[in-house]
Formats: C-alpha cells, structure tokens, sequence
C-alpha cells in the first residue's frame, strides 16, 4: 500500500489547503487516538507546536480529535520538535505530536508523530492512521471522553535535558556565542541552553509574532548568523531552523560549517578521546557513520582514513535513523544540518548538536577550522532539468552511457548521482569532483543528455 497523506516527516501542506484544514486534523486525531485505543485503554498523547499564527487552530483541532477517541492530552506549548521527542519518552506518553512545518515560511504547517520511545514511527504504523481515516468515526460517550491539561515546565525540563548532554567538567565561560532561533520554536530555550552553560549570549531571530518563524534568519538564512557573528566578534555562532532539529554553525571569522562537516567532527572527536561510534549490541562490527545519498564524497573518504565506513541513507533524516538502529551505529547525518547522536538523543537535535561542536572546541583548545584543516569538501554541481508532460527520463537510452563515460573520468576522484525530485518534474543531476571546473562540465554534459 502507499500512503496518501503522509510524506517522508509526517503530513505537511499549506494552511487553509487540503490536508492541513481544521476538519482533517481533528479526524486525524481521531483516528490516531483508535489506533492507539487498539493497544492500551486510556492512551496519553503530548502536543508541542512551534511558532506559526496557525498553531493555535490546529492544536484545538488535535485536542478535541484526541478527546472524542478517549485520549487524555498534555499540552506543551511552543516546544521544538526534538524536545517533544524527548518528553513523550520522560512522561510516559503514548505518543508525541508536533505541530511544524519545520524550515517552511509560515503559511505552511505539518502533524508529525513521536513513539513513546521518542522515535519516528513506521510506515505500518502511518497505513494503519490512513486506514482508520477511511473509516467512519466513533465518538466516545460522556463519561469516556479525553481530558487536556497543560505541563507549565515543559520548557525548562527540555533546558535541563540539553544541558545534560554537555559533560560536567567542561563549560562555555569566556565564549561569546550568537544564537539565531529562526524566530521559531526554540525562541524562549536556545539562548537559556547556552547561557546557563556560561557563555555569553547574543540572541537574534528570538522574536516570533507568528507570521516571521523562519524568515531571513536561521539555518535556512545563515547569512543572518554570519553578519551578527562579525559584528558583535563572537567566537561562535549557532543557527536553528523553525523547529530547531537542524543546524548550521559559524566560526569567529564567519565560515559557516554545513552538516558534513560537523557530522566528521562529531566522529574524529569521539575517535580521539577513546569514545565509540557503535552501540554495545553492534558488538566487533565495523565502526560506521550513516550519511545521505547526497553526503560530500570528501567526508567518505576522511573517514575511511581513520577505518570508519560511511554507509549511503535515502535523503531524509527519517532514512538515516533507521539505517542506524538496523547496524547499531550511533552517528549520523545529512548535510542541511539533521545530525544524529542516538547515545544523546532518538532524534536529530539542533541543540544537542551544537554543545557536541561546542564540546570538541572546548576539549581540544581548538579553532573549528583548526579541527577540520584535515577535510577539504568536493566542490558540488547541481543541476535541476525539468521534464516535458509525459517524458520519462529512465528510458533515455543515451543516459546511462554519458553518466558511465562522466564516472571513468572522474574515478576515484567524484561521483555522479542522479535522481527525480519527489515534489517537482525534475530531475536533478549532481556531480561532485575534487576539481569544481570538471564537475560544472560533466553536470552540464549530462544534463544536456536529459534535454
């Protein structure tokens, strides 16, 4: 079966715009609520939002969804999507709900869904949501109604949690630190997280009004990071997106480090203080990271220098995760800024990721150019060709030899990978090459193979 609603992170869309409607959401819930009624009798169900006008309505929605099925509800207000996780698995909780539509401009929103271990769920789990949408509802009588109240402390115990991660013995004194929140959900908790560690905190992008999560500023805007970095002459900077599950860090001259190469500073920290990549029950198994299909080949071969094996994840941080509970590894990545600590967290956690650089600066003593002056990214070409109504790229018979001439010339030096957007008529065609001039020219040649 396919699924009709859910994408690759829950169900996401444009407010006003089928599916994201209030009537939806509330038989969402509704039917979310029998799923869970099917295995446990009086099922509790957290809800955290980010920063959108549009949260309000579609909270409501939820809460009385879950009411009508006999589901009790625990609202925890603007919460990023990560502390949700954290506090559907602290509660007890049957499930967690985020309202998010995580990096996306406001008029956009999502529902996406935690397991009481704070996991993302399985496609089982979304085809047998959709399979209760289809069926017609059952309200629960008067006496077996749900109940919501609120957790005042939700924030403040997701502060606490991030703090945790750092070790005890290291601070952040002497550091002044830049922290853009995307005007987003973890407006009112980044900047506590790091000051209460002892840095010195600029706060902007601190200042939701409901319509500006993610505007100019934030992971997806780092342009924002990099100017308030040089003008305060702070020796960091930290940018989270809407629901703070992403991150793009920048150093004191304003580089701006991506996803890959924090993900190999992640690893090379934990290689040089003795730690561990795998998990107790991977046992001997070979240290390995997961990344994505679009991982730079750059950091692929660094780690195969240091005997760590880089396996290839669909994109999508949902794809990374389970690849890592399938090998028993703990590290993972993309390079939009998802990473995964799994002995930190069950979820990616701009937070958490950022006090694991911060960790490795401060240990070592060291500049994060300092850190990195070992891995030197390929230069990417990506380009987009659109296709024509009815056109079917795969039975492109020139195809598959431009792209095998394109992969012996390039060798053990680049890669070519190819592949249809999910969302659009395109396909897009990506060539790295430790020469950026080479991997322009065989874009372009395949490209022009697929026009």
């Amino acid at each position: 079966m396919t699924r009709q609603y859910f994408g690759t992170d829950g169900i996401r869309g444009t407010v006003g715009q089928a599916p994201i409607t209030p009537d939806f959401v509330l038989r969402l819930a509704h039917a979310v609520g029998r799923v869970l009624k099917q295995t446990e009798a009086r099922p509790t169900v957290l809800i955290g939002k980010d920063t959108r006008i549009s949260g309000y309505m579609l909270e409501s929605a939820l809460e009385s969804g879950f009411n009508s099925a006999g589901v009790d509800v625990v609202l925890l207000g603007p919460l990023p999507t990560p502390g949700v996780a954290y506090l559907t698995r602290a509660q007890r909780a049957s499930l967690g709900v985020v309202i998010s539509a995580s990096h996306n401009p406001y008029p956009d929103n999502g529902i996406k869904f935690f397991s009481a271990q704070g996991a993302k769920l399985s496609d089982d789990w979304e085809l047998a949501v959709e399979a209760a949408l289809d069926t017609p509802p059952v309200w629960a009588d008067s006496a077996s109604l749900g109940k919501t109240r609120r957790l005042e402390d939700a924030a403040g115990r997701y502060i606490e949690f991030c703090k945790s991660t750092f070790p005890n013995a290291l601070t952040l004194k002497g550091l002044k630190i830049v922290v853009d929140g995307a005007h987003g959900a973890a407006y009112h908790i980044a900047p506590k997280v790091f000051h209460e560690l002892g840095a010195e905190v600029i706060a902007i992008g601190c200042s939701p009004d409901g319509l500006n999560i993610n505007e100019k500023v934030g992971a997806t805007h780092p342009q924002a990071l990099v100017a308030a970095v040089q003008a305060h002459q702070a020796d960091f900077g930290i940018a989270l997106d809407g629901d703070a599950d992403r991150l793009q860090v920048v150093d004191a001259q304003g580089r701006l480090f991506n996803g890959d190469e924090i993900l190999y500073l992640m690893v090379k920290e934990r290689l040089s203080r003795g730690g561990k990549v795998t998990s107790k029950r991977a046992g001997d198994a070979v240290p390995g990271v997961v990344g994505t299909l679009m991982t730079n080949m750059a950091v692929e071969l660094a780690l195969k220098d240091k005997d760590v094996e880089l396996v290839r994840a669909k994109v999508g941080d949902r794809y990374v995760l389970e690849e890592l509970e399938k090998r028993g590894w703990l590290l993972g990545g993309e390079g939009s800024g998802h990473l995964l600590a799994l002995d930190k967290h069950t979820t990616g956690d701009g937070l958490v990721s950022a006090l694991q650089v911060l960790q490795a600066c401060v240990r070592t003593g060291q500049t994060l150019a300092e850190l990195l002056a070992d891995l030197t990214l390929f230069p990417q070409t990506l380009i987009n060709v659109r296709l024509q109504p009815g056109q079917d790229w795969k039975a492109n018979t020139q195809l598959p030899i431009v792209t095998k001439t394109v992969e012996a010339e390039l060798g053990n030096n680049g890669r070519v990978l190819i592949r249809a957007s999910g969302t659009e008529p395109l396909v897009r065609v990506m060539v790295e090459a430790r020469d950026a001039t080479q991997a322009q020219a065989c874009a372009e040649r395949i490209a022009a193979t697929l026009r």
